[in-house]
């Protein structure tokens, strides 16, 4: 039996998604949404998104990462998937929808898409590195030799290392071009390398690259390996809120395949 999948990228961050409103997917098939990932034996993507029904937002996204198992939220995901969306006419120039951080707005402008992510009320400075949570966990620091250094070796060392161990860190590593421009390369958990990009990653480094006095603006425009993101966010005595995230997301192909 063949069943239908679409690809979506969101600046070289990829997913299969599904249109599972009918609820014929097996979402306990660990194995299986692990093999759809595999770049070699399955489809091959960074993650695989479910397109739900919801009974008050527009829709549902339930979101699995490369290894099979369900994993915390993902900002670039979460635009390929309101861009699945709108494909299929769910929704139409805005809408919300929930994810397993709660529940987000999106806007569309043009061939760009905006997700309001999750309020910030916390960043934690460790002189060496910062931690916040933007739906996902992020460690954050700066790496001078961005271009070059051994991200994969690097990146799996912090996120099995202390203070994580086995529930692990997304890790990005920044390096500033102007004041409101920073590079970052990721590594991730849950994929186990480094992606092209991550979006709850650069919210992560916008925000810490404010907190930390890097940038006194509040967009903050960030370069990753697939592309070019935006962050914008209101800065309050009570942390961080209205905090968007901004870039393409575009259909890749879509095809069948049997599981």
């Amino acid at each position: 039996m063949t069943h239908t999948f679409y690809k979506y990228q969101g600046t070289g961050n990829d997913f299969v998604m599904i249109d599972n409103r009918l609820n014929t997917f097996n979402k306990q098939d660990t194995a299986l949404i692990n093999r759809l990932c595999d770049r070699r034996f399955g489809i091959g993507a960074d993650g695989l998104i479910l397109l739900e029904n919801h009974d008050e937002a527009d829709f549902k996204m339930v979101y699995y990462n490369a290894d099979g198992n369900e994993s915390t939220m993902c900002g670039n995901g979460g635009r390929c998937l309101s861009q699945f969306a709108k494909d299929l006419n769910v929704i139409d120039k805005k809408a919300s929808f929930e994810a397993i951080d709660g529940m987000h707005h999106v806007v569309f402008d043009g061939d760009l898409v905006q997700l309001q992510m999750q309020d910030v009320p916390t960043v934690e400075d460790h002189k060496s590195y910062v931690f916040l949570n933007t739906g996902s966990p992020h460690h954050v620091q700066f790496e001078d030799n961005i271009a070059s250094f051994d991200i994969k070796t690097i990146g799996r060392n912090i996120r099995n290392g202390a203070p994580y161990y086995k529930e692990g860190t997304n890790v990005n590593f920044v390096k500033k071009i102007s004041s409101n421009e920073f590079q970052v390369r990721t590594y991730e958990r849950g994929v186990e390398d480094e992606t092209l990009s991550c979006g709850t990653g650069v919210t992560a480094v916008a925000i810490a690259m404010n907190y930390l006095g890097e940038t006194p603006d509040n967009t903050v425009h960030l370069k990753v390996q697939g592309g070019e993101l935006k962050v914008s966010f209101t800065k309050t005595e009570s942390g961080y809120n209205n905090v968007w995230l901004t870039g393409p997301a575009k259909q890749v192909f879509k095809g069948e395949i049997a599981w």
